[in-house]
C-alpha cells in the first residue's frame, strides 16, 4: 500500500500484520472450481497476486474490440509489464500481464491469456450484470474485495478528484481495484480512502472512513480516447 499524504490506498502487503487479526474473522465464499479443460476462473472481486508479492482485486474481466481478454485493478497495484497472478489459483503461475494505465484515475489494464483463463460474471456469489451509470447520492452500493469480501454502503456523492465518488463500503489493505456496483451493474473501481479518519477494521462495524472509488465510465472513456492497445470498446463477461 502507497501513501500520498491524505489519501489511503488498499495495496498490500504493507499493514497486512494490523489488519490480519480481523479480516481472519470475516467469513469468505469458496472461490468457484477450476473448468474441465484446467482453466481459471476469473471474475470482478478475484484476488490478484502481482509481481509475486502484491495483492490487489480484479474489477472486472472481459473482451475489448479487438477480442482481448482485459480485465482492471488499480494502477497502484504495479506497472506496465507486472505480473498478475490468481490468489485463489497461485499454483497456475501467471495468469497475465499489465498493459497499459493511467496514474491520474488510478487504473491498469491486464491483458490475460485465453490459453488459461475463463472469464465468469459472478465470483464468490458476486455478479457483475454489465456497466451502470455513475452512482447518485443515496444509492446503495456494494463491492467484492479480496481482504474484506462482499459488504455495501450508501453512496455520498462526488469525491474532491475528478472521476471519484465516495460511499461507505468497506475497504482493507488488499481490496484495491475491487468492483463496485449498483443494482449489480458495474460503476466503479475502489481507489482509497481519507487517512484522517478510522479505517474500516471489520465491514460489521459502519463507523469509518467512506471509501474513494474511480467512476468505471471515467475509466473506460480514458481507455477509448487514448486508444489503448488493449481495452477499447470493453464489455464485461455476461
Amino acid at each position: 500500500m502507497r501513501s500520498s499524504g491524505r489519501r489511503m490506498r488498499y495495496g498490500l502487503p504493507v499493514l497486512i500484520a494490523l489488519f490480519g487479526l480481523f479480516a481472519a474473522a470475516i467469513p469468505a465464499a469458496a472461490a468457484p472450481a477450476a473448468g474441465a479443460d484446467d482453466k481459471v476462473p476469473m471474475g470482478g472481486g478475484a484476488g490478484l497476486i502481482i509481481n509475486g508479492d502484491t495483492l490487489c482485486t480484479l474489477t472486472t474481466i472481459g473482451h475489448d474490440g479487438k477480442g482481448n481478454l482485459v480485465g482492471f485493478t488499480s494502477a497502484h497495484c504495479g506497472g506496465a509489464g507486472s505480473q498478475v497472478a490468481s490468489e485463489d489459483f497461485p499454483k497456475k503461475g501467471v495468469l497475465g500481464k499489465f498493459v497499459n494505465g493511467n496514474e491520474q484515475y488510478d487504473y491498469a489494464t491486464i491483458q490475460f491469456d485465453p490459453e488459461k483463463v475463463q472469464p465468469v460474471s459472478t465470483y464468490k456469489g458476486f455478479t457483475i450484470t454489465g456497466i451502470g451509470p455513475d452512482p447518485q447520492p443515496g444509492d446503495i452500493a456494494c463491492k467484492l474485495g479480496r481482504t474484506t469480501g462482499n459488504s455495501c454502503g450508501v453512496t455520498f456523492g462526488a469525491g474532491a478528484e475528478p472521476g471519484t465518488f465516495i460511499n461507505q463500503v468497506c475497504g482493507q489493505p488488499g481490496d484495491s481495484g475491487a468492483p463496485v456496483t449498483v443494482n449489480g451493474q458495474l460503476v466503479g473501481m475502489i481507489h482509497g480512502a481519507a487517512t484522517k479518519l478510522p479505517v474500516c477494521v471489520i465491514k460489521y462495524i459502519p463507523l469509518h472512513t467512506p471509501t474513494t472509488t474511480y467512476s468505471i465510465n471515467t475509466v473506460l472513456a480514458d481507455i477509448n480516447a487514448k486508444n489503448r492497445t488493449a481495452g477499447v470498446g470493453f464489455t464485461p463477461v455476461g
